[in-house]
């Protein structure tokens, strides 16, 4: 919890600048963004389970796969980041910033599995096997798009497979 409130003290913090001191500040809430650099590092579910599908190991799925998440390319966030610095009706306000079109990770690691072409096979793993006993996870975190919309012109341009098809091609090009 103290990831999420720290966040939003940096939030309340950036917002009474810009009312205090007119500080030009947008702020974006970004969901699951991914592209073809990323790692694995810091436990991002799709690029561990490219690379696994690509070494033929397993992809681990934790629970029972049925949590969603919404993903969105890199190139499809910046451009929206760039609109938004470029609309004033934007300074001063919060935006979501990502995809809102949900896919299970159970879902995604069969995606993943049949665009790369592997005979990777999907483990389940309990939470308890892999994260300590105060761990909890949100089933669903799909972000509401409404006020990002309804300010630029924002529609993406990659879907999950165009996702997932851009990061495998980056992965087999850079080994």
């Amino acid at each position: 919890w103290s990831y999420g409130a720290s966040k939003a003290i940096d939030e309340f913090l950036a917002l009474a600048c810009w009312r205090e001191y007119q500080l030009p500040v947008v702020i974006g809430r970004f969901f699951n963004v991914v592209g073809p650099r990323q790692t694995g590092a810091y436990g991002m579910v799709l690029p561990r389970f490219i690379d696994s599908a690509l070494r033929g190991e397993p992809l681990v799925v934790h629970d029972d796969g049925r949590q969603q998440r919404c993903f969105a390319h890199v190139s499809d966030i910046v451009r929206a980041v760039r609109q938004l610095m470029e609309t004033p009706s934007a300074l001063g306000r919060v935006f979501n910033i990502g995809s809102d079109e949900p896919v299970s990770i159970l879902q995604l690691a069969e995606r993943v599995i049949a665009l790369t072409g592997s005979q990777s096979r999907i483990q389940f793993q309990s939470y308890t096997e892999a994260y300590d006993e105060d761990f909890e996870d949100v089933r669903r975190r799909v972000p509401d798009l409404g006020r990002l919309k309804a300010t630029i012109s924002f529609a993406r341009q990659f879907d999950l497979d165009a996702i997932i098809r851009d990061v495998v091609a980056a992965r087999r090009q850079s080994s």
